[in-house]
C-alpha cells in the first residue's frame, strides 16, 4: 500500500505533461533515453506520422529510426535496424499515469529491458510494478524433469532471454521466451517437446502487472 501511495504521489508531481497523451509524453522524453533521435527529430516523427506519410528519419548512428505506430496511449518506434522501442501510458487512481518503455535489441534473438517512468519522466522502479516472469514459467507442467532427454535439452538454455511486448489495444503484456531462437536448428529440436508453445500474459490493474 506504501508503494502504492508512492507511486501516486510521483504521478502527481509530474511536470506539466499531458499524462493521456502519448504524442507529448514522447516529444519531452529526455534525450538520454533514446540517444539516437533527439527532441526536435522526434517531433518531426509525430508530425510525419499525423500527416499520413512515411515517418521515417536518420539519426545519429548513421542509420534510420521509424516511428511505427502512434495513439494517445501507445507508441512503437523502430529505433535501429536491431532495435525497437514501445511506450503504453498506464492508468493509476484519479487520472494519472505511469509510462511503460520496452527496449528490445536483436542480437540475434530478440530481448527486452523493462522501464518505468511517471509522465514527467522520473524513473520508478521496475520491482514494484512487474514481477519478471521466470524461465522456469515456459517449460511445460508434465515435462519429466528427471528424464534424459529433459535434462540434455534444458541443459542447453543457459541464458534467459525474453522479448516483452504491450499491446496497443489493451493494458496487457506478453513475455515471449526467446532463447531457443538463440540456438542451433538441431538444438531448438531437442528443446521444443519441453517448452510451452504460448507467451506468459500479464494484465494491469492500476498499481501493477500481474
Amino acid at each position: 500500500m506504501r508503494r502504492y501511495v508512492y507511486l501516486l504521489i510521483l504521478c502527481l508531481c509530474a511536470l506539466g505533461i499531458k499524462a493521456q497523451d502519448m504524442k507529448a509524453v514522447f516529444i519531452a522524453m529526455p534525450d538520454r533515453y533514446i540517444p539516437q533521435l533527439e527532441s526536435a527529430w522526434r517531433k518531426d516523427l509525430v508530425d510525419l506520422y499525423g500527416s499520413g506519410k512515411e515517418a521515417r528519419l536518420k539519426n545519429t548512428m548513421d542509420g534510420y529510426s521509424q516511428l511505427m505506430k502512434l495513439t494517445s496511449d501507445y507508441l512503437l518506434l523502430q529505433t535501429t535496424e536491431r532495435s525497437v522501442v514501445e511506450m503504453k501510458l498506464l492508468p493509476l487512481v484519479n487520472d494519472t499515469y505511469i509510462i511503460c518503455m520496452l527496449t528490445t535489441v536483436s542480437a540475434p534473438a530478440p530481448d527486452s529491458r523493462i522501464d518505468f517512468y511517471t509522465t514527467g519522466w522520473k524513473p520508478l522502479a521496475a520491482a514494484d510494478l512487474i514481477s519478471p516472469v521466470p524461465s522456469g514459467w515456459f517449460i511445460k507442467e508434465d515435462a519429466d524433469r528427471d528424464s534424459d532427454a529433459c535434462k540434455d535439452a534444458l541443459s542447453l538454455l543457459d541464458m534467459d532471454l525474453i522479448n516483452y511486448r504491450l499491446s496497443p489495444d489493451s493494458q496487457t503484456l506478453e513475455a515471449i521466451y526467446t532463447t531457443p531462437l538463440y540456438l542451433s536448428a538441431e538444438q531448438r529440436i531437442k528443446v521444443t517437446p519441453f517448452l510451452k508453445d504460448t507467451p506468459k500474459v500479464y494484465t494491469w490493474d492500476k498499481s501493477r502487472f500481474r
